[in-house]
This record gives structure tokens, sequence and C-alpha cells, in this order.
């Protein structure tokens, strides 16, 4: 069955995953960016600045996710197989 899957196809959660990974690393920056300020000693940004942290947790849910609808087409598309 492998053999007759194309290498740049694209299956069910895959593009779940990647909105979630880029998500998730916007808001490692946002918090690598909130966090500076602390150890330069310098002005705390504004609070919304803590609400795009938030992104991390956001884009973690929306990789699981993606994750979790890619192993529910597999095992779909095995049982099918039988």
């Amino acid at each position: 069955m492998r053999d007759k899957t194309q290498t740049n196809s694209t299956g069910p959660g895959d593009r779940l995953i990647r909105a979630g990974v880029i998500v998730f690393f916007l808001g490692a920056v946002a918090t690598v960016v909130t966090v500076a300020p602390l150890f330069l000693h310098a002005k705390p940004f504004p609070t919304y600045m803590f609400g795009l942290s938030m992104l991390m947790g956001v884009g973690f849910l929306m990789a699981g996710a993606g994750l979790l609808r890619s192993i529910a087409a597999g095992r779909r598309q095995a049982r099918a197989v039988r």
C-alpha cells in the first residue's frame, strides 16, 4: 500500500499539525520576548504580550488534534483494507 502513496501528498491532519507547529513557535518567540526584560532589568512589556505567550498552548493543542485526526484516518484505512 505504501508504494502507491505519493511522497508529496498530504493526509488528514497534516495541515493542522503544520499550523500548530507555526503557532507554537510564534508563542515561543512571544514568551522569550516577554521574559527577556526580567533578565535584562528593563521595563516589562504590556499585558497583551503575556496573552501572546498563550499561543504556545494553542499551537500544542492544534498539533495534537491534527495528530489524533491522522491516527484516526490511518485506523479507518487499515480497517477498510481488511
